[in-house]
């Protein structure tokens, strides 16, 4: 992989396994223009209503996406690891229709719009690569919905918990048992469509029953296949090899 440490490099690696890029098209991508900067944790992205110029590349850190309703609530509605474009819809899509945050202090580089447009439509195999990657966001999505919608507290957990395990191992920044989960229990319960009481419970079910360990930082999951088996987890929506996650695909066990 050429340029090691060039900031986009977690863009490229992450479209060329969607799509095969030679090598001026990964040189395009690499010199796209951007600009780095430091977002603080809790520090906005994305207001819902912006009129964005640019999409935004997660270099390091995390993120997430949410709306607030009319009573307050807020709803987070996908979190993002790094390497992720977290916004690439922005690219098209004139009007931000949510909200992005930073979950920790993260670092990333902002593309311009045109400049996104530009590439994706004089590089075909780039293009593709970046419909491809909003498709799996949708997929995502689709799957979270069924997760808040149709599963019990312990089952939503269990299946946030598992999935993930598998998109930190897939990105590198953690093995699929055990990483770091930068999310306050009020958090969890954003995502999850749960209390906090109910998020505390829940987690405290899932140690008792010997799935999981936790401290304040990681979680280590002990027993995988049960918990995969708890949480009705089918790492298939996230479109990841099973020979690059590990996984067997439909039972959730690591193989």
């Amino acid at each position: 992989m050429p340029h090691m440490g060039h900031p986009l490099l977690p863009m490229l690696r992450k479209l060329m396994k969607w799509s095969k890029l030679d090598e001026a098209d990964q040189q395009a991508v690499l010199d796209l223009p951007y600009q780095l900067r430091t977002i603080r944790r809790y520090d906005s992205i994305v207001h819902e209503g912006d009129h964005p110029d640019r999409s935004c590349l997660l270099v390091e850190g995390y993120a997430y996406r949410h709306k607030v309703v009319g009573t307050g609530g807020r709803q987070i509605l996908a979190l993002h690891v790094a390497g992720d474009i977290v916004d690439l819809q922005n690219a098209l899509l004139r009007t931000a229709d949510h909200n992005v945050q930073a979950l920790t202090d993260a670092s990333v580089a902002f593309i311009p719009v045109a400049s996104v447009v530009n590439i994706a439509f004089e590089r075909p195999r780039v293009g593709l690569a970046m419909w491809y990657d909003t498709l799996v966001d949708a997929s995502i999505h689709r799957e979270w919905t069924a997760n808040i919608g149709r599963r019990n507290a312990k089952a939503r957990m269990s299946h946030l918990l598992c999935e993930f395990g598998v998109r930190l191992e897939d990105a590198g920044l953690g093995t699929l048992c055990r990483y770091e989960l930068p999310m306050t229990q009020e958090e969890l319960a954003d995502a999850l469509g749960l209390t906090s009481i109910h998020v505390n419970r829940t987690l405290k079910e899932l140690d008792r029953e010997g799935l999981t360990e936790r401290n304040k930082k990681s979680v280590f999951i002990t027993d995988w296949q049960r918990l995969a088996l708890a949480g009705d987890f089918d790492p298939a929506y996230l479109h990841i090899a099973d020979e690059q996650s590990g996984i067997a695909v439909g039972l959730g066990r690591s193989i």
